[in-house]
């Protein structure tokens, strides 16, 4: 197995650097004999010879700090961070040594160009004297290895191993990184198994009628449907705040069993709200999150919706916060331009307050956005504000819209859990910057502080508090998909709800869905999730994925679908966290087909556009 690694990973590399040995090469073939070893000659061999060292140094570098973070080669992770300057940029400068590492790079140049000159690695070809019939010959050979490896070869083809790290390392950095920036969008009906749509829309559609759903387009490839949630003579309409944690695995509560006393304040409140102990996130990033919260969708493959084209306009949660009244606003410490978020939330009926930081809204999003003044902030880091500064404007303009008479949605996106761990000093009995658990003790501080001064609020009584992570801080493991990690912690606190611990299994998606059931509220819903406090066992699932697989969750069954049209079928030990392998179960397999390729259908035909459902007025 090892020897395999070693192999493909020679022949990605060999594939690597024949993209940067080819120019030189065609350079040798038309640059005029008699002037090699000139000055001109010179400066252009040099030149090329350095950059293309800056570029394997840099890159090597890099993956270092890639890969702590992601346990991943370059992906389209990587060329998204291209994008978000000012947050990437200050990130590495307060998470490492920077001088230090540009440092190590330089001098490693400057030792290796030393090395070059005293061993007069170039003389032979300053001197050369080969005819054109010579020089064609390593120009072809490069070429043709170029060719291959930009039109046959696939960075997925380095994946021959059951084991992800095996996978992972078997291929290039660099070749890994041009490989996302390439294809970082898949085609579910080109690379993944798919049914007839109908059969796909009767599947997912039967699971919604079985609760009693009425479906308003019985006719058309649709899920659009009313969703009567019982006595509508008990509704409520409470204001909610939503607090989406960054990176908060369900492993670093007490609750879950974690010893260090990370998390006093939410282990609190898992015993005074209903705790949800069995939910899974259904990625690995903030705005997979976001897309499963907001749309309630199980992922599609490729980049989240958050980041796509055309993904204003949209059927969210939102809309049906609209239907009851209530004022929507999304809230970031940092300036929502990172991720697409200002645009994604803007154009779908929020209003933003952000830290703006120069970056303008897109001119065909309509919304108001408010800025988190310095004078509002105490402490900030690259990512934003710390979460306390973004929980006390948040209570500002509760206040605000509570003197007004008018209901308020909230979507709190926090910061301060995530590298460099930085946050007030002297919050929090580790220091700033110390360490993951450091930032997760500050998150928890934060959250009870907040909820101190929510609780003098005359709006607090009439205020449901929504809290659960966007993804778990550890992304991968040596599994296809490692279950572990994607469990998160989430619960809905306050207003006369109850307290009680779900384990019922479930999904991001459900999270909201099950908060409208417990308001009575009859609505129209495009949405996938479903009420959790009524699953039945056998309704009980997750949705899990990365960018390229997919997964349904029931129980200790995962079923994994791959690009390539493959699936594989597995057997989930929680003891060890192991895959195992079983055979696989045509119905299973029928099932997940069609909660995927209904979400993609959905997306890709205009399926979720409040047009396309009549609500765009």
């Amino acid at each position: 197995m090892l020897g395999n690694t070693f192999v493909i990973g020679f022949l990605f590399d060999l594939g690597t650097v024949s993209f940067f040995a080819l120019p030189y090469a065609l350079y040798l073939l038309i640059f005029p004999q008699k002037w090699y070893g000139s000055f001109v000659d010179k400066v252009i061999t040099y030149f090329a010879y350095s950059l293309g060292l800056i570029i394997f140094l840099f890159s090597f570098f890099a993956e270092f700090t890639f890969w702590e973070e992601f346990q991943r080669r370059f992906n389209f992770i990587a060329v998204d961070y291209l994008i978000y300057t000012y947050e990437v940029v200050n990130n590495i400068h307060e998470s490492y040594p920077i001088p230090l590492l540009v440092g190590a790079i330089l001098l490693l140049l400057a030792g290796l160009l030393f090395l070059t000159i005293k061993k007069e690695v170039f003389k032979a070809t300053f001197n050369g004297n080969s005819t054109f019939k010579q020089k064609i010959l390593p120009v072809l050979i490069f070429g043709i290895i170029t060719v291959i490896f930009a039109l046959f070869v696939e960075n997925k083809d380095a994946e021959f191993s059951e084991n992800r790290y095996n996978n992972e390392l078997a291929k290039s950095g660099i070749y890994s990184f041009f490989a996302a920036f390439r294809n970082n969008e898949l085609s579910y009906t080109e690379f993944y198994n798919s049914i007839d749509a109908s059969e796909a829309f009767d599947q997912v559609n039967s699971k919604f009628t079985s609760e009693g759903d009425l479906l308003k387009n019985t006719s058309d490839h649709s899920i659009f449907r009313t969703v009567n949630t019982g006595d509508t003579l008990q509704k409520k309409t409470p204001n909610v705040i939503f607090i989406c944690i960054e990176s908060l695995s369900a492993d670093f509560l007490g609750s879950f069993g974690n010893e260090h006393k990370l998390t006093p304040n939410l282990d609190s409140l898992s015993n005074e709200s209903l705790f949800f102990t069995n939910l899974f996130a259904t990625g690995t990033r903030t705005v997979r999150g976001m897309e499963a919260i907001t749309l309630s969708i199980p992922p599609t493959p490729g980049r989240s919706i958050v980041k796509r084209e055309n993904n204003g306009s949209l059927f969210t949660i939102g809309e049906i916060f609209k239907q009851m009244g209530y004022q929507r606003n999304f809230f970031y410490g940092g300036d929502g331009y990172f991720d697409n978020m200002n645009t994604f939330f803007g154009g779908n009926g929020f209003d933003i307050v952000d830290r703006g930081r120069g970056f303008l809204l897109d001119a065909n999003v309509k919304t108001q956005r408010t800025n988190i003044e310095d004078e509002e902030v105490t402490f900030e880091n690259a990512w934003g504000v710390a979460d306390v500064d973004i929980y006390n404007k948040v209570i500002k303009e509760a206040d605000k819209a509570h003197a007004n008479g008018q209901p308020f949605f909230d979507f709190v996106m926090t910061t301060s859990n995530h590298r460099p761990y930085t946050y007030p000093e002297g919050t929090v009995e580790i220091p700033s910057g110390s360490n993951r658990h450091g930032a997760v003790q500050y998150t928890d501080f934060a959250i009870g502080e907040f909820l101190d001064k929510a609780r003098l609020k005359p709006w607090f009584e009439n205020t449901v508090f929504v809290i659960m992570a966007d993804h778990c801080a550890s992304s991968a493991g040596k599994q296809e998909l490692d279950i572990k990690n994607y469990h998160i912690p989430a619960l809905i606190y306050n207003s006369g709800l109850p307290s009680e611990k779900i384990s019922k299994m479930s999904s991001q998606i459900d999270m909201f869905p099950t908060l409208f059931s417990l308001l009575h509220w009859k609505y129209d819903s495009n949405l996938f999730g479903r009420d959790i406090l009524s699953m039945q066992p056998s309704e009980e699932r997750a949705f899990i994925g990365n960018y390229r697989k997919l997964g349904l969750l029931k129980g200790d069954q995962l079923m994994v679908l791959g690009d390539q049209k493959k699936s594989n079928f597995y057997r989930w030990d929680k003891a060890t966290n192991e895959l195992i392998t079983q055979e696989a179960d045509s119905n299973y397999l029928q099932e997940t087909i069609s909660y995927y390729q209904v979400a993609d259908y959905l997306f890709s035909n205009g399926g979720l556009k409040l047009k396309t459902l009549g609500l765009d007025n």
